[in-house]
């Protein structure tokens, strides 16, 4: 199959959801990373997007519509807090899990009786939906588990050949996915943290409470292991030396630094000089794609502070290090499982 790129505007958006219409599927941009879309009603063009990404089918996918009132074909009904988090988040990088309508297809949701829903911040994203006409399933356009596509040629680079089109939107604002929030339960509970940080969502709902951190849970994202680079990564300890630890070539390393430059490693990318959280996660995963091309024999990952992004983005080193850390003093491999 040849992948045919599109540019970010009318003609490209119209010529995309032509392909989204006859059941093809097509990668676009959103403020948080790339989706691969699919219309979200037919089962079979959802296949296509878990073919493509070689995604098993028991892993939900979040549905993209372009307003709030749209969200009625989805779900079974719109309780109040919904319509509360939707009018002050939306557009916005904020999935919300309810109840599914039975025309929701089993493939969207993993058989489960929720299905997640989401306006994106994104003009693209919003103008692809509309000229579409119906809301679209779109998980990160990537190979299952890998780094998250925040540029299309980082899509392009794992799916090429997969995908009908690919609108060529540049790189994404935020960077990091939507935070995933189920109001399916009797008290809200956080499935996946994201772009919408915790402690804004508390504003609104006090009593919101946080799926265990690696847990597998109804949202897509949540695997112990997954965003994995294709070189190991580490997570930087400073705790004690075991026995089962190994040497390694700081060399030959990469090094992921929140804000300040390391001496000593093979290559050095900071996310944020000036320590701040929003760019940080804007360049989150593009400088883990950098790192991952770069030819190295591992990435180390200095922790980030654990407040509004850098909850998300710790969730997702946690995920790619699984359970490996760095012994920086020592220069030594430990492998926590």
């Amino acid at each position: 199959m040849e992948t045919q790129l599109l540019a970010p505007d009318e003609e490209g958006i119209v010529a995309a959801a032509a392909v989204i219409r006859r059941q093809g599927i097509v990668a676009f941009p959103t403020e948080t990373v790339y989706g691969l879309g699919a219309d979200a009603m037919v089962a079979r063009a959802v296949a296509r997007v878990f073919a493509a990404k070689e995604r098993p089918r028991f892993d939900p996918v979040i549905v993209h519509v372009a307003s709030p009132e749209d969200v009625g074909t989805l779900w079974t009904e719109v309780p109040p807090l919904a319509r509360r988090l939707m009018e002050t988040f939306w557009p916005g990088p904020l999935t919300l899990v309810l109840p599914r309508r039975r025309r929701v297809p089993a493939i969207v949701t993993a058989g489960l009786p929720t299905v997640a829903v989401r306006m994106p911040d994104h003009p693209v994203a919003l103008a692809l939906i509309r000229a579409a006409g119906r809301p679209i399933a779109a998980p990160s356009a990537n190979r299952f588990g890998r780094l998250s596509p925040t540029h299309h040629d980082d899509v392009l680079s794992q799916l090429a050949g997969q995908v009908d089109a690919v609108i060529a939107g540049g790189p994404t604002p935020v960077g990091i996915e939507s935070t995933v929030v189920s109001l399916a339960e009797e008290v809200p509970v956080v499935l996946r943290p994201g772009g919408t940080p915790l402690e804004a969502l508390r504003e609104v709902i006090p009593e919101l409470r946080t799926a265990p951190p690696l847990g597998p849970s109804a949202s897509p994202g949540t695997l112990p292991r997954h965003y994995l680079p294709a070189t190991p990564l580490f997570l930087l300890d400073h705790g004690p030396v075991p026995e089962r630890s190994e040497q390694v070539d700081r060399l030959a390393c990469g090094f992921l630094a929140f804000r300040e430059e390391w001496s000593g490693f093979g290559r050095v990318e900071v996310l944020s000089p000036g320590g701040d959280l929003v760019e940080a996660g804007a360049r989150f995963f593009s400088t883990l794609h950098r790192l991952d091309r770069a030819g190295l024999a591992a990435i180390i990952a200095e922790p980030i502070r654990e407040e509004g992004l850098g909850v998300a983005m710790m969730d997702r080193l946690r995920r790619a290090a699984a359970g490996r850390a760095y012994l920086g003093e020592g220069q030594v491999w430990m492998a926590r499982n």
